[in-house]
């Protein structure tokens, strides 16, 4: 009963706008913005555990309208949450911020959060609210790029991998075009600020030879406006999680191209994470393994290939993307189209294009990795970047503490031992260069040492 597929009669019925249910999708009026969506949960799900057993059964969890979210929709609407015994309330949040703040205010019990938010706001990073925020699991991997618009197509610059690892060669390009461009209009723009997508953007740019904390103006757009924006010609690029870069390629809205999936920065980075305030693990702590444990079987429902395209339909639902399927398929299903303005086809087959539970052997750094643990190590690396632009003065005196305290992987392991699902031993991991654009390995071990390895820096 947990696993139904829905013909394409009974998905509109379950998921079509204006169908009243038994609980709300909602916007909430402050940081939401967009229309009110009803959809239901399945009524034939017969809870695995009482309600009554956990101290908070009622919960309010936010997502943000991007494809990687689906995994709370999967959770909701397959009966996942009802499972566990959560009675849940999804809450359509408009932006990344909304999300983060959300939980640290208390609007939200639960949310995604975007990779960095909860060790910057652990460690009062610039842009972040100081918080004991806490992540709980990986929601996903990969599922982002990024895009770039006509002009920069134009000046000669053109997807990552067709430059074949000639980083002069694409460094090049990119000084060429931005060096020409005045001041005022050097701009890019992330989801987040004190996350990995602008450190992304951040490493990118220095591996051009260029200062992106001098010479660039780093803007901040929720996922869904970002088309628009590069439309009107606010920025050059941005990074944001699909399926706000296929919507921008030729053929759909034709304002710009990928010019990189977000895995050929970081091969096995984690994007979204399942984001709590500590005082609720503390005060919360059967209701906390029950959330867990559903978001951790709908990640890997999400991930099986016999359910991608049912699950690209989900996503495009106007209570979750509103996109249209043609948008959200490709990076969930694994056919990714990079666009261009010269009439050729970059369609590339990308089966790792968004990962939700089982890795490739190549990103594997234990032979029971799975894509929703969390490697501490990988805290550390987010962390070193947050420090390498001078967004913390400096690293923390005990950065491995902050990286324990703050992605709870201890709790992650001795809860899902209860699904049966085993968990590499150590927390960290060495980075190997051949998973970064630069082929520069990470050791987090040694964090200085790696700072000072780069040119650019705060």
């Amino acid at each position: 009963m947990i696993h139904r597929k829905y013909n394409r009669k009974e998905f509109l019925k379950l998921f079509g706008a204006g169908l009243a249910g038994s609980s709300l999708l909602y916007s909430c009026g402050t940081p939401g913005g967009s229309a009110v969506s009803l959809i239901r949960q399945p009524e034939d799900v017969v809870p695995e555990v009482d309600p009554k057993s956990l101290e908070k059964p009622d919960l309010t969890i936010g997502f943000v309208p991007v494809n990687d979210c689906i995994p709370f929709a999967v959770a909701y609407t397959k009966g996942f949450f009802k499972k566990y015994g959560l009675n849940v309330t999804l809450s359509r949040e408009s932006s990344w911020a909304a999300s983060r703040d959300g939980i640290i205010f208390g609007r939200l019990d639960a949310a995604p959060v975007v990779s960095g938010a909860v060790v910057n706001a652990q460690t009062g990073a610039e842009g972040a609210m100081p918080a004991k925020l806490c992540a709980g699991m990986t929601i996903h991997r990969h599922g982002n790029a990024i895009t770039m618009n006509r002009a920069m197509w134009d000046a000669g610059v053109r997807p990552l991998h067709e430059y074949k690892g000639d980083l002069e060669k694409m460094g090049h390009d990119l000084k060429n075009y931005f060096t020409k461009l005045p001041d005022s209009q050097r701009n890019v723009a992330v989801v987040l600020s004190s996350a990995i997508y602008e450190y992304f953007i951040r490493y990118l740019l220095s591996l051009a030879d260029m200062n992106p904390r001098e010479d660039f103006r780093i803007m901040i757009i929720p996922p869904p406006q970002m088309v628009t924006n590069m439309r009107i010609g606010a920025m050059s690029m941005y990074m944001v999680a699909e399926p706000w870069n296929t919507r921008a390629i030729s053929g759909n809205e034709g304002v710009g191209f990928t010019f990189a999936h977000g895995s050929e920065i970081w091969r096995g980075h984690p994007d979204r994470l399942l984001a709590v305030m500590e005082s609720f693990i503390e005060k919360y702590p059967n209701t906390y393994r029950s959330l867990i444990k559903a978001m951790v079987e709908a990640c890997r429902w999400c991930d099986k290939p016999e359910n991608r395209e049912e699950l690209a339909e989900l996503a495009s639902a106007r209570a979750f993307t509103g996109a249209a399927a043609k948008f959200t398929s490709p990076a969930l299903v694994g056919n990714y189209n990079y666009g261009g303005f010269d009439g050729k086809k970059r369609m590339r087959r990308m089966a790792d294009a968004t990962i939700f539970y089982e890795l490739p052997e190549d990103i594997k750094g234990d032979p029971n990795d799975h894509s929703t643990f969390l490697w501490q190590s990988q805290a550390l690396w987010l962390m070193s970047q947050s420090a390498r632009w001078k967004q913390i003065p400096n690293l923390p005196d005990d950065p491995i503490a902050i990286a324990k305290k703050s992605w709870r992987t201890d709790l992650y392991r001795e809860i899902v031992a209860e699904l049966g699902i085993d968990c590499p031993n150590s927390d960290y991991k060495v980075e190997s260069g051949n998973r970064f654009i630069d082929g520069k390995s990470f050791d987090a071990s040694d964090l200085n040492g790696y700072l000072e390895s780069f040119r650019y820096s705060g």
